[in-house]
């Protein structure tokens, strides 16, 4: 593959989190029935609650003056009996609904991550995107749970709570007042440093998982290079990194156990002190004091939730900051609706076999073809005047223009860094041209919807992906109603009817993940046949035989000689046995086309063909690829 493109980015500096109740509530908008339902179960237990106080007082009131009240006694047991009951099933319906966001907003994000411009997965870490699906979305579940619903919750409880203890005597409420006003004052100051911390160990857990995703997927080349120690040093900063933020949050932390037990045990001995006195002196009944201590009990829980609540929404800030991140970073979109997907004609064998085009030479003797030519079908891909860079001001291809004919066969060639991989992406539309057009059979790429572009063309990489799975899952990921017939005859045009009569179950067969089962020729073919499954009418090879033995090799040239009678050829050729197996050759330079014409004709007329095909044969020694154009190769 070429080098052009920019590499992978991290993180683009500390940024402060603005993230905040709306976001959570914003994540949260598919539950939102859910979790009014949970809030108004929380107040009928707080109503409950509260009522219980009010009952103990007649109680009381009522034995001091020789009676027995059983009917309130029976009432305040069942107030008791219904609160226990309700603070259960709050406790499950948060945990559902804790869960059921979890999965809303993880669907949510795998969809949009799956969806992003090619762009963006060059700017940022793929560890660090699957991290926020991952351990962010389980912080948003503790906030949902433990967060914003007992802060609404608690809000109404201590509203309510505070109420009844005004009507019940105003003087000793304004001394609670002043308690938790106190610890309210550290508390925000505990608050205010969690935030920051909280959004820095978020970034630092997803670059750990960034760097670990990094060093696993190349671990063979990690050991050969036996660069473990220093593998795990990296990504153990990443760890400790967290780990030194996570701690300061949780010195920030745990400043509000004590904030809480100032305002309520505090408050409870003023009260004590204050309202003892007082009905020691006969200006206070008991049972006013024993209800109002009895509300400074159930004061306990609101405060609590109210102070916990504000500790946890701002430990999971940093986890809200990086979802609502992810969700805002840009998607591939369709300027127009476009046509659609190409169908699959009902009762179709394979699509193999549905164009029946010439594998020979192209009409026009070349490369370029003229508009309506070859037997009036337009070109299968066509460059008109196109200008890209992945930056601004850095131009890759610099007005390139040319045509792959319908059933043509054409190799593409130049140095690494000439733009040829740039070619593929934007005739995948992975990205879209600066200026000029990209035409694929006679239509403006971008009048297409991309599935409908897609569908269009296959594309094999020059690592050629396999995925975990079976041989059959890796045939079909394009076309997954593709039906057997269709199967093998992809299978027998790419020469892989060997490997799937040894492999113990054949089609049904795991490959492993990357495809570690198989060969790097029989990944090759593979892909070749996956893409053919879905029926292209363009294929797009990407160095197809690098890297391959003689035998590979080979078996690959028969693969693709098969392909070239089903669909138009694009092929990027370092191999000169893969150029002359094309009817046509592209050679770029610098992002320009240098030339173009036929293997032979480009000998006898590019001083800078034959350059490269001197050095690239010198390289490798490829002295089959040109029999007597050698001679002509050595002229220049």
């Amino acid at each position: 593959m070429d080098a052009e493109a920019p590499a992978p980015g991290g993180r683009a500096g500390h940024r402060r989190s603005t993230a905040g109740p709306r976001e959570v509530l914003r994540l949260a908008a598919g539950h939102r029935g859910a979790i009014a339902a949970t809030v108004a179960a929380t107040l009928l237990a707080s109503a409950l609650a509260l009522a219980q106080p009010l009952v103990a007082r007649d109680v009381i009131a009522a034995a001091a003056s020789g009676r027995t009240p059983w009917a309130a006694v029976g009432a305040l047991v069942a107030l008791f009996a219904g609160q226990a009951l309700v603070q259960a099933l709050v406790r499950f319906q948060l945990a559902r609904t804790g869960e059921g966001i979890v999965l809303g907003v993880r669907l949510n994000l795998i969809d949009h991550l799956l969806r992003l411009r090619m762009p963006v997965y060059d700017r940022h870490r793929i560890g660090d995107l699957i991290s926020r699906a991952d351990a962010d979305t389980l912080a948003l579940r503790q906030i949902i749970a433990g967060g914003l619903t007992d802060a609404v919750t608690g809000a109404i409880g201590l509203a309510a709570t505070v109420v009844l203890m005004l009507w019940l005597d105003w003087a000793l409420f304004a001394c609670v007042a002043a308690v938790v006003a106190g610890a309210g004052t550290a508390l925000a100051l505990a608050l205010r440093g969690m935030r920051a911390a909280s959004l820095r160990g978020r970034e630092a857990a997803g670059e750990m998982a960034a760097g670990l995703e990094r060093a696993l997927s190349a671990i063979r080349t990690v050991k050969a290079g036996r660069a473990e120690p220093r593998e795990s040093a990296r990504i153990g900063g990443r760890a400790e990194a967290a780990y030194a933020a996570n701690v300061r949050m949780a010195g920030f932390d745990a400043l509000v156990s004590p904030a809480t037990q100032l305002a309520v045990t505090g408050s409870f001995l003023v009260v004590l002190l204050v309202g003892g006195t007082r009905v020691a002196g006969g200006t206070g009944s008991v049972a006013d004091l024993v209800a109002f201590l009895l509300y400074m009990l159930y004061l306990t829980a609101p405060l609590g939730s109210i102070f916990e609540a504000f500790s946890a929404v701002q430990q999971g800030t940093g986890a809200v900051h990086r979802i609502t991140e992810a969700l805002a970073l840009p998607r591939e979109t369709d300027a127009a609706p476009g046509l659609p997907a190409l169908p699959r004609p009902p009762g179709a064998t394979s699509g193999l076999a549905g164009d029946e085009v010439s594998a020979g030479p192209c009409a026009q003797g070349g490369t370029v073809a003229e508009p309506g030519a070859n037997g009036g079908r337009a070109a299968a891909l066509e460059f008109r005047e196109v200008w890209f860079g992945y930056r601004r001001g850095r131009p890759v291809l610099r007005g390139v223009s040319f045509q792959v004919p319908a059933g043509g066969h054409v190799a593409l060639i130049g140095r690494s860094g000439a733009g040829k991989s740039t070619v593929f992406a934007l005739a995948e539309r992975f990205y879209d041209p600066d200026r000029g057009e990209v035409l694929v059979e006679g239509v403006r790429a971008d009048s297409l919807s991309r599935d409908g572009h897609r569908s269009r063309i296959g594309l094999v990489e020059q690592d050629c992906p396999v995925l975990d799975g079976t041989l059959r899952d890796n045939l079909v990921y394009a076309v997954p109603e593709a039906g057997e017939e269709e199967i093998r005859r992809a299978v027998a045009m790419t020469n892989l009817d060997e490997l799937v009569s040894r492999l113990p179950e054949g089609l049904d067969t795991r490959v492993g993940e990357h495809g570690r089962e198989l060969s790097g020729g029989e990944r090759q073919r593979l892909a070749i046949a996956r893409a053919l499954v879905a029926r292209p009418r363009l294929l797009l090879l990407d160095e197809p035989t690098s890297h391959l033995d003689l035998e590979s090799e080979v078996a690959l040239h028969r693969a693709i000689e098969e392909a070239a009678g089903r669909c138009a050829l694009l092929v990027i050729a370092h191999r000169f046995t893969t150029v002359r197996a094309a009817a046509g050759v592209i050679v770029l330079d610098q992002g320009r086309i240098a030339a173009s014409g036929t293997h032979e004709q480009l000998l006898e007329t590019s001083a800078y063909y034959r350059d490269l095909a001197s050095q690239w044969l010198a390289r490798r020694g490829d002295r089959s690829a040109t029999g007597s154009g050698c001679e002509h190769a050595g002229r220049g």
